[in-house]
């Protein structure tokens, strides 16, 4: 008479399944403390030459943009170039932000397909 494990699950199965159900559920808690970080969370991305600086929140959304007069007296074109660096370098800062804080979370649970 052949002994059955029911479902396939031996007892080490079934502590591996809550051990990920405990993992996940840390990680949904980290989550929604980093989204309530990220949103009061100011990042500063300025133009080379730091006439222009742009803030954005955590979640990448414009927060202000500061404008030195100096940037102004460039004319309308040269001020784009210029917001536009001041843009790029906040998003930058922005993405990597969310990438290290992302890293931060998940670090040390082994979770499948979250190696960054």
């Amino acid at each position: 008479m052949s002994q059955q494990k029911g479902f396939g699950f031996g007892l080490g199965k079934m502590k591996e399944l809550a051990d990920a159900f405990k993992k996940a559920q840390q990680v949904q808690e980290g989550a929604k403390r980093l989204q309530e970080e990220l949103e009061v969370m100011e990042i500063e991305g300025q133009s080379d030459d730091g006439l222009v600086k742009v803030v954005l929140n955590g979640n990448q959304e414009p927060q202000r943009v500061e404008i030195a007069p100096e940037a102004v007296a460039q004319g309308a074109e040269a001020l784009s170039a210029i917001v536009t660096s001041a843009m790029k370098n906040a998003y930058n800062k922005s993405t990597a932000t969310m990438r290290e804080r992302m890293e931060e979370l998940t670090s040390g649970l082994d979770l499948p397909g979250m190696g960054m």
